[in-house]
């Protein structure tokens, strides 16, 4: 077993993320080590080199994100923790919020002496409501114990957080969409250029990171930047919480290095697939990435190797599926869910995901027509990188990987007339 980083204190059944515990552990040291011992130029530099990359989905390099943001001292400047945690088959975010709230502000302490922020903002998604109130409780006590508000340990760095919760809408996961919401409007994405870093919340300079990245930042503080890019691979640093769902015996997340492969986070960590049965299909992202099948198990979960095989690392939410899975159920259940939280405001994207969730529900019902896996593929040639943000593609992209890998499915359900799996569904 690999060393854990974020879960370690998770590891002992009685802790239970109180500042007392996390003192105790080792809690706010790195802040009082960054305020000594950086600036905030020299921990951006810092973080860089660790190689860190966002977890939330994008994996862009945190340290290069930080970067962009103008140094004017006179300028108001914001951080933003995207604790929206929305994307199916992802649970990590809450788990930490929950179990280890200390840990996330203590990262998000040292991203704002970074970028030279004094109000930073938790927007959580509004189903989190037991999270939120955690979260708002270690606020208090960390403002309590000085960590929070004026003067923090006598350095002359000041920074408050203010816990936001959202609606419930998957598309304020998307930070622009994110960032319209916190100002009190509609969560619609907005049109990049200009980014966050230079024109984010009220039009200010502004740094969205997930809450798995913003609680990395202690550890690579206090351990230093080549310890972490010792972990995993040049391009894929450190560890990464795996969220394993579906099929298998053991479903939960997993802290391992990023580049574990996925037959050893599967059939060694997850336990295998449950009942004896075969793998046939894995969701390595979240349910917006493409699907992959048995010959990509010694694919490794880092960002370069899913790319390569055809998928993306994602958000790191992983969907085991077992062979009495239907795939154009699968299909249908995936497009329903983008349907339904497409914002409306991209045609492509509006009507996109209406046809595909009619045309697959369709088939599933067993009305479908030969001509409909060409509807489908035009449909998704349609909706990718035509719209505002990647939701539209975030539809198509698995409905064609789904086509690639079980078309044969697809056309069965189409000359039965009827779902081939209706009565041996394990789901």
């Amino acid at each position: 077993m690999s060393e854990k980083i974020l879960t370690k204190r998770l590891e002992n059944p009685g802790y239970g993320g109180t500042i007392e515990e996390h003192l105790a552990t080792g809690g706010y040291q790195a802040i009082a080590k960054a305020l000594k011992e950086h600036t905030p130029a020299s921990l951006i530099e810092l973080v860089r080199r660790s190689g860190l990359r966002g977890r939330g989905g994008a994996g862009f390099p945190t340290g290069v994100k930080w970067g962009f943001v103008p140094k004017d001292p006179g300028l108001t400047k914001y951080l933003v923790c995207n604790a929206d945690e929305s994307e199916p088959g992802t649970f990590k975010d809450l788990d930490l919020i929950m179990r280890d709230p200390h840990q996330l502000l203590e990262g998000i302490l040292l991203a704002s002496y970074a970028i030279g922020c004094q109000t930073a903002y938790i927007y959580i998604r509004g189903e989190f409501i037991a999270g939120a109130t955690i979260l708002e409780r270690a606020i208090k006590d960390a403002a309590t114990h000085g960590f929070l508000g004026k003067d923090i340990l006598g350095s002359g760095f000041s920074v408050e957080i203010h816990p936001h919760r959202g609606a419930g809408a998957y598309i304020c996961g998307e930070e622009t969409a994110l960032l319209e919401s916190l100002e009190g409007k509609r969560g619609l994405p907005r049109l990049k250029p200009p980014f966050p870093a230079t024109a984010g919340l009220y039009r200010l300079p502004t740094v969205v990171n997930n809450v798995e990245t913003l609680c990395n930042l202690p550890h690579i503080v206090l351990r230093g930047p080549e310890w972490f890019s010792s972990i995993g691979t040049p391009k894929s640093t450190g560890t990464r919480i795996f969220s394993v769902s579906g099929h298998v015996r053991r479903p939960g997340n997993y802290e391992l290095p990023i580049d574990v492969p996925m037959r050893e986070l599967i059939f060694e960590h997850a336990g295998g697939m449950r009942d004896g049965r075969r793998l046939k299909a894995v969701i390595p992202g979240g349910s917006s990435v493409p699907v992959l099948t048995e010959q990509y198990l010694d694919t490794r979960m880092d960002f370069e190797s899913l790319a390569k095989a055809g998928s993306m690392a994602g958000s790191g939410g992983v969907i085991v599926m077992d062979e009495s899975t239907c795939m154009v159920r699968t299909g249908e259940v995936v497009a329903r869910f983008y349907h339904h939280e497409s914002c409306g405001q991209c045609t492509q994207c509006r009507e996109g995901t209406a046809w595909l969730h009619k045309t697959l529900r369709r088939i599933e019902e067993g009305r479908g027509r030969k001509a409909d896996l060409d509807l489908l593929l035009d449909i998704c040639e349609n909706m990718k990188g035509k719209t505002i943000c990647p939701l539209s593609d975030a539809a198509a992209m698995p409905i064609e990987s789904y086509l690639k890998y079980f078309g044969d499915e697809f056309e069965q359900h189409i000359v039965e007339r009827a779902c081939p799996f209706a009565s041996t569904d394990g789901s």
